[in-house]
């Protein structure tokens, strides 16, 4: 007599989840010292399968981080380093005609990868940036009138310098919206930063760098993430947050509906990391910033008047009322 398989909650699979998850952000941490904080939001935009835009002044570490984490799931990656001159079929492919045969062929691109580096992706032409848009929020492209889907996992991680503004084209709100989350690393703290000095002194961080997961595991994580329970209470504070920015004076575009359900996704992803399968108010006040902020449109007056959306945003999450 055949017994019936045991049915497992998604409860107990968040064991392993947060396992794998820990496993990542040290292997991280290897390279990126002091900004676990950090790590592990990046680490929610994956499971939440989301992109991370990486907004900091040279030599922080953002295309550092970016390679760590691309040969720490072990898939495929490609770096593009994107200049005034770059075109769109430069990344995503193009049709190449082939004369013995009468037929074009699909060569793709370095999209096609499970992991993009798109490094300073604001030296590149709106053109060239609106390559990405399918990709982003679709996960493939279309050339010739042929769709093209990426293998999964996909994400793009995109870094840009807010300093310098020459020979750069400021990302439009729809570029921006198809980011999960807008972080900065920041300088290290004195104490790693000595330590750093002292001790590095032989071969790039990276060189030797292993996977401590495979490409299918970051695929059913994934997966997981999107069983986790949204409660009806906890999706109307959800929706008074997003409202929130749609109604304050100093902003001319809040978050849209693209914007809200990646907000619920990474908060179902926090959650599954922390070991829950449901999503507590904590998690929406804990991401509000980061998920937020970059998607908010301040009007003239405000803009001027040296607002800074990342405080706006605080501001706002802290004046929603929390359900109990």
């Amino acid at each position: 007599m055949s017994s019936s398989p045991v049915k497992v909650s998604l409860t107990e699979r968040a064991a392993p989840v947060r396992v794998l998850v820990s496993r990542l952000a040290d292997n991280l941490e290897r390279v990126i010292r002091g900004k676990r904080e950090a790590l592990e939001l990046v680490l929610c935009a994956v499971a939440a399968g989301g992109h991370v835009l990486l907004e900091d002044v040279p030599g922080t570490g953002k295309t550092t981080l970016a390679k760590a984490l691309a040969l720490s799931i072990g898939g495929s990656f490609k770096r593009v380093q994107f200049t005034p001159d770059l075109l769109p079929t430069d990344i995503v492919g193009a049709s190449i005609f082939n004369p013995q045969e009468g037929t074009f062929r699909f060569r793709e691109g370095p999209l096609f990868a499970n992991v993009l580096i798109a490094d300073e992706i604001n030296r590149a032409s709106p053109r060239t940036q609106s390559a990405l848009l399918e990709a982003l929020s679709e996960g493939q492209v279309t050339v010739d009138g042929q769709s093209h889907v990426l293998a999964p996992p996909f994400l793009c991680i995109a870094t840009q310098n807010p300093v310098e503004f020459h020979g750069t084209y400021p990302l439009p709100e729809a570029s921006l919206d198809r980011f999960a989350v807008q972080l900065s690393l920041g300088y290290l703290p004195e104490d790693e930063e000595r330590t750093l000095l002292m001790t590095r002194s032989g071969p790039p961080p990276l060189e030797g760098m292993k996977p401590v997961c495979t490409v299918s595991e970051v695929t059913e994580l994934q997966r997981q993430v999107q069983e986790v329970k949204l409660e009806e209470s906890v999706a109307d504070y959800l929706l008074r947050i997003v409202q929130a920015t749609r109604g304050h004076p100093s902003i001319r575009l809040g978050v849209s509906t693209r914007g809200a359900l990646v907000y619920g996704r990474m908060a179902r992803a926090r959650a599954l990391m922390q070991g829950r399968d449901y999503v507590l108010p904590e998690d929406l006040k804990a991401l509000g910033v980061p998920v937020l902020a970059h998607r908010l449109v301040l009007d003239t007056r405000a803009r001027y008047a040296g607002a800074d959306k990342r405080a706006l945003t605080k501001e706002l999450v802290g004046s929603v009322p929390v359900p109990r």
